[in-house]
């Protein structure tokens, strides 16, 4: 697979500051696809300083105009659809069917929304005798993650260029191809010089660079909690914003009468999605006692017929990682109903799908992100004690409810310490906000609220 042997700094692509490479790996059949560099301090360096210099001229352009370029971007990645769709397969190892549906059509919808948002965004308005002006806070220093690298490149990217900011992206390491495609693409839609500026390496060496460099004004950072508290301590002692998407162990809180089967099936499905390498999956499904045995019993069946469905996880780290977690569950009592700790399959990072029953809710599995696909379902006596539950984590990204009457469901959301719950299986919205309570991060993204995490205040008193 082609890849770029140099960084998108300034408008083109320009040598790396030293040799090291970094291979990109298939997690599917564990081959080497490609090697890209492995960017250095000083890479960093010539990045943010190109993005320092097309500052003021970025900031300075009409909304308009930036609506133009990201209209552009929206539809050169949608010309290129396929070609991301297989890329990202190649680096991620997701189904190309999920790969079309998902890697490669959010991404595309997302630079949409901001194409529209940045013409008609309120970037002035007036209150009593002052005007108040919303401002780019200036360079951005984008690091996300492997496991949906288009869009978390997007939903970074399109915000910023929509506020007038200027960009640099460290992509993660496992899937920086389809992060190149994306640099290609904001070449091709004319976005100016140093605008957007790409930067591969490795999160110790390139992001740390990142976080820390003074010419950066803000951090905007998916992954995990552990990251993203140094992250949070690297920014906070230069007074530097941050916004972090960090981890989550959502609940899955099926309420008595609801459709029992449509529940389990739809959180068994979101849970298996992109192989459990989701943020925002509902890994704790949590039923009345009476339903119990029925929930777990439609799991183990619904889990079943993912067995050769999904790809595998995306490195060989991630696969010891997850079956460490399953092998914990067992240790501590928890039932296993479907899948377990052996690996599926002799070649690639493959996991099988997996459902727990009698899941304590003070275990390590109902506690920690496993971050692969692993159900854990627990009982509750009452909705007291759902809530209980459904709060007793360290995180809070997102969650669902489900009941025969909305009212209830949404009373019972209303009251769980998390940013996003869906309701009886609510669709996803590319302009609500996304983001979560207590570890699970600080600010949003997407939408209206995604973009002002990209600016700053300014009142004038007349």
């Amino acid at each position: 697979m082609k890849a770029h042997d140099g960084m998108y700094i300034d408008g083109a692509w320009r040598p790396a500051a030293g040799q090291d490479v970094i291979e990109v790996v298939n997690p599917a059949d564990e081959q080497v696809l490609a090697t890209v560099p492995a960017g250095t301090a000083a890479d960093v360096d010539a990045a943010v300083r190109a993005a320092r210099a097309a500052l003021p001229g970025w900031a300075a352009t009409p909304p308009a105009e930036r609506a133009a370029r990201l209209t552009a971007l929206r539809d050169v990645l949608d010309a290129r659809r396929d070609e991301i769709a297989t890329t990202v397969t190649a680096e991620l190892g997701a189904p190309l069917k999920f790969s079309q549906a998902v890697h490669a059509a959010v991404p595309i919808a997302v630079a949409g929304s901001y194409a529209e948002l940045a013409g008609t965004y309120a970037f002035e308005e007036k209150v009593g005798n002052s005007t108040v002006y919303h401002e780019p806070i200036g360079v951005v220093g984008a690091i996300t993650p492997w496991n949906y690298p288009l869009h978390q490149i997007v939903a970074k990217a399109a915000p910023a260029l929509a506020a007038g900011c200027t960009i640099v992206l460290k992509p993660a390491e496992n899937t920086p191809l389809v992060a190149q495609l994306f640099a290609e693409a904001v070449h091709e839609a004319g976005v100016p010089a140093g605008v957007f500026n790409l930067v591969t390496g490795l999160g110790p060496v390139a992001g740390q660079a990142l976080a820390e460099h003074p010419g950066v004004d803000l951090v905007s950072f998916t992954g995990s909690t552990a990251v993203g508290r140094r992250i949070a301590s690297v920014a906070g002692a230069a007074v530097k914003k941050v916004a972090l998407e960090l981890g989550g162990k959502s609940a899955n809180v099926v309420l008595p009468g609801a459709d029992l089967a449509k529940a389990v099936n739809v959180g068994v499905a979101n849970v298996m999605s992109n192989s459990g390498q989701t943020c925002s999956a509902w890994t704790r499904m949590l039923v009345h006692r009476d339903q119990y045995d029925e929930a777990v019993e439609l799991a183990a069946q619904a889990a079943a017929k993912y067995g050769e469905r999904i790809g595998p996880v995306v490195s060989a780290r991630q696969q010891e990682r997850v079956l460490g977690y399953i092998e914990k569950g067992v240790a501590e009592g928890a039932r296993l109903v479907a899948g377990g700790p052996q690996a599926p399959r002799e070649k690639g990072y493959f996991v099988s799908p997996t459902v727990f029953a009698d899941v304590a809710p003070d275990m390590t599995i109902a506690q920690e992100e496993i971050f692969g696909p692993v159900l854990s379902i627990l009982r509750y006596e009452d909705e007291e004690d759902a809530l209980r539950i459904a709060n007793g984590t360290v995180y809070g990204l997102a969650g669902a409810v489900w009941a025969a009457d909305e009212e209830r469901a949404v009373a019972f959301a209303r009251r769980m310490d998390t940013g996003q719950v869906d309701i009886n299986g609510g669709r996803f919205n590319p302009l609500a906000p996304f983001g979560g309570y207590k570890q699970s991060g600080v600010g949003r993204e997407l939408g209206a609220h995604g973009l002002a995490e990209y600016l700053q205040t300014k009142s004038l008193q007349f």
